[in-house]
């Protein structure tokens, strides 16, 4: 379900960054598909310089617009994994091209 906002989208890409915009977004979508599977705590070392409390809203936001799934095992200690969505996988293509553009402005 992709989440209500106060004003509605001006137009396409308007509505596509406001679901993968951010610091984090395009990054923990990214990291996820190259692991496939993810735990919180993996995420978390993957992105030194986020804090829990944005991992976990950013996390709840990817979940909300069904780019990610999250799996909870009820064990202890909890275990709780992350995978790609078809919806979020098909936005893989496009982060890849953002990264082969960004690492030939880096270089």
């Amino acid at each position: 379900m992709v989440k209500k906002s106060k004003e509605a989208p001006t137009c396409s890409v308007d509505y596509a960054f406001r679901r993968i915009g951010g610091k984090y977004k395009g990054r923990i979508l990214w990291h996820i598909h190259l692991n496939k599977v993810l735990r919180y705590g993996e995420l978390k070392r993957t992105l030194p310089d986020i804090t829990t409390k944005m991992l976990t809203q950013t996390l709840r936001e990817l979940e909300d617009d069904l780019l990610i799934n999250r799996k909870v095992f009820h064990e202890v200690p909890p275990k709780v994994e992350y995978t790609l969505t078809e919806i979020g996988n098909e936005l893989i293509p496009f982060i890849e091209y953002l990264k082969k553009w960004g690492d030939k402005q880096i270089h």
